[in-house]
């Protein structure tokens, strides 16, 4: 089975754009949560527009709001251009100040879609990592070899304290990595290094 990988956004953005006397400012920002998510609607609104659109996605989670426009002409096509991008944990807003002309469904959709995305495709994306804590008891005879291990891995040591009976360390690592590196320690040192609280 392939592994699902996730990405989001490094860095907030905005795009501006008029679409027949219509201007559209689109703002984007990586979030970690729904909440994160809301509050950057709630603090990017501006009520001197006509229209404050938006949409979000956490992990697989989303929602999106057409204010006021025609149903399914705002929100879900902003929606579908962070979806399109392959992105989650993005939220996104687009401020619209009517200029005038309508644009009819299809040209809002258009006009909400394509702010989205032009402003997602100027930014830098990387992959979500989900990191865990491996905490190992490592008696001093293994101390050199459970070194070489974490060296070769490019394991990142978050506690490092020796006790009477050895090396207690804690490692930072990507979860998707937790049980082979467990059982890499426990082939190397014979079972006898052990994990007091591992997750």
């Amino acid at each position: 089975m392939q592994e699902l990988k996730l990405f989001t956004l490094d860095e907030a953005g905005e795009f501006q754009e008029d679409v027949k006397n219509s201007r559209f400012i689109c703002m984007v920002k990586p979030v970690a949560s729904v909440e994160e998510a809301m509050d950057f609607i709630r603090e990017n609104s501006d009520p001197a527009a006509r229209h404050n659109c938006w949409a979000w996605k956490v992990g697989n989670d989303y929602r999106f709001n057409d204010d006021g426009e025609p149903s399914g002409t705002a929100g879900r096509p902003i929606l579908n251009a962070i979806e399109y991008a392959e992105l989650t944990n993005v939220a996104a807003l687009v401020l619209r100040w009517f200029g005038g002309i309508k644009l009819g469904t299809g040209g809002l959709c258009r006009a909400y879609g394509g702010v989205t995305s032009n402003c997602l495709k100027q930014l830098a994306i990387s992959e979500i990592k989900e990191m865990t804590e491996l905490e190992l008891m490592v008696p001093f005879e293994f101390s050199n070899t459970a070194y070489q291990l974490i060296s070769k891995e490019l394991l990142e040591k978050s506690f490092e304290e020796y006790e009477s009976e050895g090396l207690r360390l804690k490692l930072v690592l990507e979860k998707k990595n937790l049980q082979r590196l467990k059982d890499h320690f426990t082939e190397i040192s014979r079972g006898q290094i052990i994990f007091p609280r591992s997750k």
